[in-house]
């Protein structure tokens, strides 16, 4: 089941709030968009198969879908929640419209402006607009440069589902390795190439993506939320924080607290 709700609206651009309770391993039937949509995920995992590839989508990798392209969804880890933001008109989409479906791969700084885009919908005509055209340029931006090449994907998305579902086995490098039944060296070459980074600043990115969340709902003790994140104290915290995303968990705090979508 689907509900989406509207955040903001023009004639041009629609930001909705959209949450997923689906929970299937199989590929749904095809859906065919009518629109540009850049998809991006605040919470949860799922999976599409379009053209011929199958990505993954999570806090850290939202997608590009063009007016006319069929995706396939799977949602073999339950719901989620995402922000849809719908283009239309050559003045909105900026060469959305036209770009293949493609996956966008989300640093932290685009992901706090993906949640503090949610805050803008008090004002559609102009406030909301400007943030949605920054996040979709902003994600335009990150497209990978090339496909993934063939062969050894799985193990690479079989690596981030570990890492995303915060298995015990995804404790460090060698462990994961062992888990998936390969050489480190191998996992890390192979992580790098189809991930865009390294297996190191992905379960960073992962950690930053929750220490987001938590903040969004008001969460103020610092140190017990670094600890639950994994870090080894509040000012290793602090440090990913700032390198991630130039900010301080204190300072980004004060930006998402308060507010829900």
């Amino acid at each position: 089941m689907r509900t989406s709700r509207v955040v903001g609206e023009s004639p041009h651009v629609a930001i909705r709030a959209v949450r997923c309770t689906d929970q299937h391993a199989g590929w749904s039937e095809p859906e065919l968009s009518g629109a540009a949509h850049v998809v991006l995920v605040r919470r949860g995992r799922f999976e599409l198969h379009a053209r011929g590839r199958r990505l993954t989508a999570d806090p850290t990798s939202g997608y590009l879908w063009p007016a006319g392209q069929e995706v396939r969804f799977a949602h073999p880890a339950g719901g989620d929640v995402c922000t849809s933001i719908t283009l239309s008109g050559e003045e909105a989409t900026n060469g959305a419209g036209a770009a293949s479906f493609s996956a966008i791969r989300l640093d932290a700084r685009l992901e706090l402006a993906h949640r503090m885009l949610l805050r803008a919908g008090d004002d559609p005509d102009f406030a909301a607009v400007e943030a949605a055209l920054d996040v979709v340029e902003l994600a335009m931006r990150r497209q990978p440069d090339d496909a993934p090449a063939p062969g050894r994907f799985e193990l690479a998305e079989r690596a981030r589902e570990a890492i995303v579902a915060d298995e015990p086995a995804a404790s460090g490098l060698i462990e994961l390795a062992r888990h998936l039944e390969t050489a480190p060296s191998h996992l890390s070459r192979t992580f790098r190439h189809h991930v865009g980074m390294s297996i190191s600043r992905y379960r960073n990115r992962v950690r930053v993506s929750r220490a987001l969340q938590h903040l969004e709902e008001g969460e103020t003790r610092l140190a017990d939320l670094a600890f639950s994140l994994g870090f080894s104290d509040q000012a290793h915290f602090t440090r990913v924080m700032r390198r991630e995303l130039g900010r301080s968990p204190g300072r980004v705090h004060g930006m998402l607290a308060g507010g829900s979508a």
